[in-house]
């Protein structure tokens, strides 16, 4: 009887696992083909959202991969590091071609922001609200060049300086 127990025990936790899973699964799509047979469905019909009810989002944002490092120069030497994360906000549905375009707006982001550097823009008081809006639309004018109006803000998301 002791060693029945526990086995017993198993199975119906088990039991009651299976149960609890079959119960809370969630409803099958329903997917319907075109009339063209072609197998791309039609573009659902969307109702106007009701009280309380949020409509679509029209933006996305895409979190720039790895990290920008800047290095800030006095004289003929480097003084310190900055390090910061940049993420943007697109139109909905871009987000697959700012990936495509990555390399190209990571080159124009660190020029903008190797000139702030050269310009004093990480001296001092380098997170003042001026000198932050000043690189956010340097960023911001340069990310539309590369991406076009899909565009709608760029977002600094961690800043940190080192100095050495």
């Amino acid at each position: 009887m002791g060693k029945i127990l526990p086995i017993l025990l198993a199975l119906i936790g088990l039991g009651g696992g299976v149960g609890a899973g079959i119960l809370l699964r969630p409803a099958p799509e329903e997917v319907v083909l075109s009339p063209c047979g072609d197998g791309t469905a039609p573009a659902p019909v969307q109702a106007a959202p009701d009280e309380g009810e949020e409509a679509e989002p029209t933006t996305a944002f895409v979190k720039i991969n790895n990290q920008f490092v800047v290095p800030v120069v006095a004289g003929d030497r480097v003084t310190a590091l900055v390090v910061m994360s940049i993420s943007l906000e697109v139109k909905a549905g871009q987000t697959e071609g700012i990936y495509a375009r990555e390399p190209k707006v990571r080159d124009v982001f660190l020029q903008v922001l190797f000139d702030h550097a050269n310009a004093g823009g990480f001296d001092g008081a380098f997170t003042s609200g001026p000198k932050m809006t000043t690189l956010r639309g340097g960023l911001t004018e340069a990310a539309r060049i590369v991406l076009g109006d899909n565009i709608v803000d760029v977002l600094i998301t961690d800043i940190a300086r080192q100095d050495v």
